[in-house]
């Protein structure tokens, strides 16, 4: 019987954390197995700002999962966002020494690792280095390298730059709540994954994930990421203009903004009002949604500029870059009324809600279709990809071993405690015979797969390291 591949995300975002455990069902549909939620205490703008209040929602995110499932979660892929994620354009090449041999994993793997080297700003690390186009001794253009001769091996790069310390928090954060990172992803990849077609990546498509406290733009064309942003700005902006516009605290400018919000004002009368109830027996605040609109339109506008702003920067009005898809909305403020009409107002491009329900199972709730858990989807599908057992059934970890001693009188014999450690070991040394035997030593994966895990391993480990040290 083959192993279920349990995976594991996480989406730390500014108002929520979010912790997904899923696995691939036999129709290759993702299966959420259990979810938790928890306010999101101690992150601006995608960046730890107290280390104590962040572990403490990620604790409590993960202990909801994990009475959800039924599994107990050893390891997570993280979501990384925030103001100080940039990315850059680079191409490099190297020159092979015999051009008679065919092309292979392991010179993609050295072109790769000399893109690791670039020298950065003080302060930051290569996240991501992702492959576009490769070319053979001038022929341009290819996707797939492997098995093709040639001498000089040069391909374009998309490379996520983020600051060393933003990411070292979160690592420090997961290793806290008592759970190891295996994987990193930049949240609008994992967003793309959970809610762009194959289709609209080919065609061109700008994903905008409009979050708390960020909004992420991830470009595609041609099937290839062409170009990420963060905006540091998100659905946070607009409830605090409320809470100030309205005179009211922000739990109320929050409901008023989900409940009656719009982000086009000549959608509402003049006569509509709603009443707020008055704090500690004060009169009762009436507000008219034209003016809540009107105060909700002028931020989403701004947030919606830059984002366009971005767009050009790409090259969106140059016909080869032309985005035919147009704009994917997702994340929690792509719920806001009207928002998909103002989009296409602004920008002149067809827009959509993108909701990740295209890769999720039948029988999936309909909360987990919201757009507002995109990321945490993508994240889970990413954790699938790495091929890591993040979790491990609850009744393997509660068993507890009796071992019986010899010529000691039966009152005094005692029960061994379980230890987690000693379970998960016993568990992954079982499951890697059953393993050997299934696959009689074929090892053979897809160049993407290898290169993807053997860069997160060494990157994981980078941090890994770093905080064992810190200690």
């Amino acid at each position: 019987m083959e192993k279920d591949n349990i995976a594991v995300g996480l989406d730390i975002g500014t108002t929520k954390i979010v912790a997904m455990i899923g696995r691939k069902n036999e129709y290759g549909k993702l299966e959420i197995l259990g979810i938790g939620k928890s306010k999101s205490l101690g992150v601006a703008r995608g960046v730890v700002s107290n280390i104590t209040q962040t572990i403490q929602s990620i604790q409590q995110a993960i202990l909801e999962a994990e009475n959800n499932s039924g599994y107990k979660i050893k390891d997570v892929v993280v979501g990384i966002a925030g103001q100080h994620i940039r990315s850059i354009q680079h191409t490099d090449y190297i020159s092979r020494s015999n051009p008679e041999e065919v092309i292979g994993e392991n010179d993609i793997q050295l072109l790769i690792d000399q893109v690791n080297k670039l020298a950065m700003l003080p302060g930051e690390e290569i996240i991501h280095v992702l492959p576009q186009e490769f070319k053979i001794d001038g022929q341009s253009e290819i996707k797939e390298p492997i098995g093709m001769y040639g001498g000089r091996l040069e391909s374009s790069f998309h490379v996520v730059v983020g600051q060393a310390s933003s990411i070292r928090n979160v690592g420090r954060c997961i290793q806290s709540s008592g759970i190891e990172l295996s994987g990193l992803t930049l949240e609008p990849l994992a967003s793309a994954d959970a809610v762009l077609s194959q289709e609209e990546k080919e065609a061109g498509v700008a994903l905008i994930d409009i979050g708390g406290g960020t909004t992420d733009l991830a470009i595609f064309k041609n099937g290839i990421i062409r170009h990420t942003a963060v905006i540091p700005f998100g659905g946070n902006v607009i409830t605090e203009d409320i809470k100030e516009g309205c005179s009211i605290i922000e739990k109320q400018a929050e409901l008023l903004k989900t409940k009656f919000g719009s982000a086009w004002p000549g959608e509402n009368k003049d006569n509509e009002i709603v009443s707020i109830p008055g704090l500690r027996g004060r009169e009762p605040k009436e507000i008219s949604l034209k003016n809540l609109s009107k105060i909700i339109h002028a931020r989403v506008v701004e947030i919606i500029e830059q984002v366009f702003a971005e767009i050009k920067a790409y090259g969106h009005e140059d016909p080869r870059k032309k985005l035919i898809a147009g704009i994917v909305l997702t994340g929690g403020g792509a719920e806001l009324k009207h928002i998909k009409q103002l989009v296409e107002y602004i920008t002149g491009m067809d827009t959509r809600i993108g909701y990740p329900n295209e890769h999720l199972a039948g029988n999936s709730s309909e909360e987990i279709s919201s757009p507002l858990y995109a990321t945490a989807v993508g994240l889970v599908m990413n954790s699938i990809e790495n091929s890591t057992q993040s979790a491990v059934r609850m009744e393997l970890v509660n068993e507890q071993p009796k071992v019986v001693y010899r010529n000691v009188p039966p009152q005094i014999q005692q029960p061994v405690q379980p230890r987690y450690e000693v379970e998960e070991n016993y568990v992954e040394r079982v499951e890697t015979i059953e393993d050997s035997h299934r696959n009689n030593g074929n090892k053979a994966e897809s160049t993407e797969t290898k290169i993807r895990r053997s860069f997160f391993d060494r990157y994981v480990d980078k941090i890994k390291d770093f905080l064992d040290n810190a200690e």
